[in-house]
């Protein structure tokens, strides 16, 4: 199936590993070959925008600063902006009861201050020149509620979901469509770290995770990067404010 993204600019923020470079990966197989990825380690971001032909953007996104200097960046590398996928985040482990002001204000600003900037910018660049676009939120199952020590994560992706379905129906005549993904687990490299290290389960944490799943694995970036680029591209036109759940389990269900 033709995604329909042939020579779209498409910005992808997370980029340089896990769910986001599984999207800038299958964005340029796509044929959308005009990428801008950004990323705050640039030691890994660059090997892979090397590998895409893409502008690179290394800007951390806790710093609104820093995020404001992503969408310029593709405006003056590319005169405009097709589609945006807001893939980066932190999940930072931090309950109801022990979350800390600290722990509220890094993952929000990361989670869903940050693609609320980006959104802003790119809807700006795309209402002004009157053409339509795409935007892809990557969420969380969590965002329905959340493991215990998730209760701050799992607020962050929910405000950024409500978001989504917000946009969605401001600009829907204006042919802006706004998608989002509820992605169940995935042992991205960022998850591995927080496994394994932080949380000390160690090397082998995904295969007792593994075994408790329905297909007896986890989800893989490259699916998640598949559901992303078919919610960015003319192929799922004209589907806008849907946000999927994209997991093994089905919510609601008692397990």
């Amino acid at each position: 199936m033709d995604m329909g993204l042939k020579g779209r600019v498409i910005v992808i923020t997370g980029a340089a590993r896990g769910i986001g470079r599984a999207c800038a990966e299958l964005a340029h197989a796509e044929g959308a070959d005009r990428l801008v990825l950004t990323d705050r380690d640039a030691e890994a971001l660059t090997p892979v925008a090397q590998a895409l032909g893409a502008v690179q953007v290394v800007a951390d996104l806790a710093d609104p600063s820093e995020v404001a200097r992503i969408i310029p960046a593709a405006l003056a590398a590319f005169g405009q902006v097709d589609g945006l996928i807001n893939a980066a985040g932190l999940t930072t482990r931090a309950s109801v009861a022990s979350g800390t002001l600290a722990d509220w204000e890094a993952l929000f600003a990361v989670n869903a201050r940050a693609p609320f900037l980006l959104m802003q910018a790119v809807l700006e660049d795309m209402l002004e020149r009157g053409a339509g676009g795409a935007i892809v939120n990557i969420l969380s199952i969590n965002a329905l509620c959340g493991a215990p020590d998730l209760g701050v994560y799992s607020a962050s992706k929910g405000a950024l979901a409500t978001l989504t379905r917000n946009a969605a129906n401001a600009h829907m005549a204006d042919r802006i469509r706004v998608n989002g993904i509820n992605l169940g687990w995935v042992p991205t490299e960022s998850e591995h770290h927080m496994q394994s290290h932080i949380l000390g389960h160690g090397p082998d944490w995904h295969l007792a995770a593994a075994a408790r799943m329905p297909l007896g694995r986890m989800l893989t970036a490259v699916e998640a990067a598949r559901l992303a680029i078919f919610l960015l591209g003319d192929a799922s036109v004209p589907m806008s404010g849907s946000v999927i759940d994209f997991d093994q389990f089905v919510p609601g269900v008692a397990r």
